[in-house]
Parts: structure tokens; sequence; C-alpha cells
């Protein structure tokens, strides 16, 4: 079964390695979950390869940054990205994608339209959509959101956990909830405004609550978040509540389940590995909340822990076999592992 996936972070991780321009990293075998070679065995046709700016050097890490209590935890909010930081460090990811192409000999493209990703779909060439995890790169006055389209960029969340010019994101608590910190900002606005009107994707993942309402308000096309999991069943802050699954489905949208031990499973304490059946349980519930064509797969690979019995990208038909075992249909299959992705794609981005 073909797969199309709505989020990796393999290029936030070679960039971070000891040689961040290596694409054989990627090309030939890699040290972590993803690469071309386990990709293909997978079925990995595509998907959103993911543009994320990691913290400065100088703020502490997460584990360092986490707080315990009786019943959960929390990660205090990272401060603001420094604009001139945040616009070297996305631009220097972007460059890593594009030599990733150059050097593929015609395995991998960075697609900028339908026929573009179609035509790739069709002839076994792996569709790369450029996507920005967090738009710190992105001026507030938007000078150069045209820049960023033209190197490739057709998707963007407005944030990371972490607020910017834009708005707030949602920090990692559990038990928690979305609504965290105001909406979006006028600049915020102003992005979802240019982003309608430019064709770019805009992924509601790790917007806090608030936010998400003010997007959906204001966007005129369908809702997506790429990579999240169901809050019913794991109340963590970065998965969304049944009421907001269902307006991604009114709007026609689409939800990429993550593959996140965390997410999916949930805890007083932060886990290390999850059944892969959990998968499959989040799955299920947004299925039976709002349909099976609202519901796609937005893995994360390479930017958390994903259960064991998974492996890696090359896992993907262990899947695709127990979508066949909940009693998915061909159809439903089809639509879960990339059909979903490709209709609201088509109706997002301008021919």
């Amino acid at each position: 079964m073909k797969i199309f996936d709505g989020h990796n972070d393999i290029l936030s991780k070679i960039a971070s390695s000891a040689d961040p321009l290596d694409t054989r990293a990627f090309l030939e075998r890699g040290s972590g979950q993803m690469d071309l070679p386990r990709a293909r065995r997978g079925g990995f046709a595509g998907g959103f390869f993911a543009v994320y700016t990691p913290d400065p050097p100088e703020v502490p890490s997460e584990i360092e940054r986490i707080v315990f209590s009786e019943d959960g935890y929390r990660v205090p909010l990272a401060p603001e990205l420094p604009e001139d930081y945040a616009l070297s460090s996305a631009l220097k990811m972007i460059d890593l994608l594009h030599r990733i192409q150059d050097d593929s000999q015609g395995q991998l493209k960075i697609v900028r339209d339908f026929q573009e990703l179609s035509s790739c779909l069709e002839n076994e060439v792996m569709a790369a959509v450029l996507h920005l995890e967090g738009a710190e790169p992105i001026r507030p006055d938007l000078e150069n959101l045209q820049e960023f389209y033209d190197k490739g960029l057709r998707s963007l969340g407005i944030t990371w956990s972490r607020p910017n010019a834009f708005g707030s994101g949602v920090p990692f608590v559990y038990p928690g909830h979305p609504d965290s910190g105001p909406g979006l900002t006028a600049a915020g606005k102003a992005l979802v405004d240019a982003c309608n009107d430019m064709g770019i994707l805009i992924d509601l993942a790790h917007l806090n609550q608030k936010g998400f309402w003010d997007v959906a308000k204001r966007s005129s096309v369908p809702l997506v978040s790429s990579h999240t999991a169901a809050h019913k069943l794991v109340p963590k802050a970065r998965n969304l509540t049944d009421s907001q699954l269902k307006a991604v489905a009114e709007s026609g949208g689409v939800v990429g389940v993550i593959f996140s031990v965390n997410d999916l499973y949930g805890g007083v304490r932060p886990k290390d590995d999850a059944p892969i059946s959990t998968i499959i349980n989040h799955i299920l519930h947004i299925s039976e909340l709002i349909g099976t064509e609202h519901v796609a797969f937005g893995s994360d690979f390479d930017g958390t822990k994903i259960p064991s019995e998974l492996g890696d990208v090359s896992g993907y038909q262990k899947l695709v076999n127990l979508l066949e075992a909940a009693g998915f249909s061909r159809e439903e299959r089809e639509g879960i592992c990339w059909k979903n992705w490709l209709r609201v794609l088509e109706r997002t981005w301008k021919a």
C-alpha cells in the first residue's frame, strides 16, 4: 500500500548532526528512523518534510525543564526564538532538502503543485512537501513569505510549542488541555490570509485552542493538523479535543495521527515505548467520530519516540495490515494511507 505521511523531522536531525549538509544521511542508510532505502521498503511515496528550528544552545533542554507533579508533568514553554537565528536555521535546512533532491538522481522531488505531486506518485518518485514547523523564520510583516514560497514552501505550521509573532503554541503538559494562552496576533491573522491567497497549507499542529479557533473562523480552505492524537484517549495538551476534530471534518480537512509514544499512550510520567496498536486506537476513535475520510498518517519520524514494534519507516505495512484487521475496507485504507492527504492538498494548493 502506498504511503503519504503528514510529518517527518529528518531535515532537523541531519542539520543538528556533525555533518549538517550530508545528504547521504538520507539517501543511504541513516542512523535514525528514516532514510530513502528504508522508506522505499515501507511503501513511503512522499510526505511533509519539516523545517524545524530547535531552541538555541543556551536554552535548557526539555528534559532539564520538566516539572513533575503527583498526577503528571509539564515542560514550561521555551522563549521566543531570535528572528535572525530562526531565519538562518530554516534556510540551511531548506538548502539541505534541495541538496537531497539534487543528489537523489531523480529519486526525490520537492513538489510545488498538485500536478507535480500526482506525477511523482505515478512514477515512483518520492514527493517532498516543504513544510515550515513554526513560522518564526517568516518576518512579522510577511516581507519574506514570497521568498520562502519561491524556494518551495507549500505548508506552514503557525507555531511549535513556544510563542512567536503570530500566535502561541501548546506546552508539553500531562494531563493538560490545548486551551492555553491567547489566540492569533494581528500578524497571525494576516499570515492566514496570505497563505490562503498563495495556496500554502496551514497546519494547526501545536497551535493552542484559541489560535485553532481563530484559524477555523478565518481560513477558507480545509483545516489540517499534520501530526497529533485524540485528547479523548490521552489528555495531553498537544492532542486535539473532539470539538476540534469535528471542526476539521466540517471544513473537509484531515488529521494526521502521530506515532509519538507519549501522545498515543500517556501517563503521569513520560514513557519510552507503547504498543503499535495505540496508533490504530487513535485512528479508530477519530474515524468513528468524524469519518475515515478525515484521518491519515502523521508519523513525526526522527522527531519523537515511536513504538518499538513499528521500528522505523520500513514498518509502515505493519500498520496497513493492522488497519485491515481492524475492519477498514481497501478503499478506507487507501484514504488513510495516502488519498486523504492528496484530496486536501488538491483543494488547498493553487494550480
